[in-house]
């Protein structure tokens, strides 16, 4: 296993160009949840703070509420989902994702690359084929994947090279693994993050890199790296929503 680092990803990180537009860093689709709407908030508003050039919740029931609740920078679709083209990933799952939700989303974007976090990660196997990052817990890894039995690694390892899937096997030391066999270990996390809401958060910091390009074993690597740096410096008292103010000053440094 290799511990997670900058100098792992740091070639794939994406820097706009100066000439660049919002179309140039990609267009994230988040599937709003019907019940737990924050989760969704979360995700969304990381998505959008670590680059993506533009995020748009779909949800046909609580549309109105998105508009009201989420940050001014996030638009809200209550519509056919095809009528809004050039979606180049789609979140789901903070907060929840009904089987007729997954199911409008995968025949709208057969195309797009994925991060499917939560009980959204049942639906994998229709997405083998695309760019997919999933993030399970570890109760969500046995549901979905096998048994760890008490080894963590080589289960992690051998979903992810069955699936075709990037997973990130989320907990205190948090593990990163291609389809390829990589795995990569992030030991460098507050255990305050131990706290619901966090786990939404690195979702969409995942996929506003990947909707930038970013490749996604270098995406959920820099993500989590991210995750976990933000949540040691603010350490006790963590809420999620402290996690997106040190994204800046850790892009900052980190680009710099």
């Amino acid at each position: 296993m290799t511990p997670n680092a900058p100098s792992l990803w740091r070639s794939d990180f994406p820097i706009p160009a100066q000439d660049g537009h919002k179309y140039h860093r990609g267009h994230a689709r988040v599937v709003g949840s019907e019940r737990y709407t924050g989760a969704t908030r979360l995700a969304s508003e990381a998505c959008s703070r670590i680059g993506a050039g533009l995020v748009t919740v779909w949800n046909e029931s609580q549309a109105d509420l998105y508009r009201v609740t989420l940050p001014a920078d996030l638009m809200v679709a209550d519509h056919n989902l095809a009528d809004l083209r050039g979606v180049s990933t789609v979140l789901a799952g903070p907060g929840g994702l009904s089987e007729s939700q997954g199911e409008a989303v995968l025949s709208a974007y057969p195309s797009a690359s994925y991060v499917l976090d939560a009980d959204a990660i049942r639906f994998h196997t229709k997405v083998a084929s695309n760019p997919c990052v999933v993030t399970p817990h570890e109760g969500e890894f046995e549901r979905f994947f096998s048994p760890l039995e008490g080894n963590r690694e080589g289960a992690a390892q051998s979903a992810a090279m069955r699936s075709n899937c990037v997973i990130v096997l989320k907990g205190a030391r948090t593990l990163v693994c291609a389809p390829n066999g990589d795995v990569v270990t992030n030991a460098t996390a507050s255990p305050y993050l131990a706290k619901a809401g966090t786990g939404d958060v690195l979702a969409g910091l995942i996929a506003g890199l990947v909707t930038q390009g970013m490749p996604a074993f270098s995406a959920a690597c820099a993500g989590v790296w991210l995750h976990g740096q933000a949540s040691e410096r603010i350490g006790p008292g963590l809420i999620p929503q402290d996690l997106m103010g040190e994204i800046r000053p850790l892009l900052r440094d980190l680009l710099a």
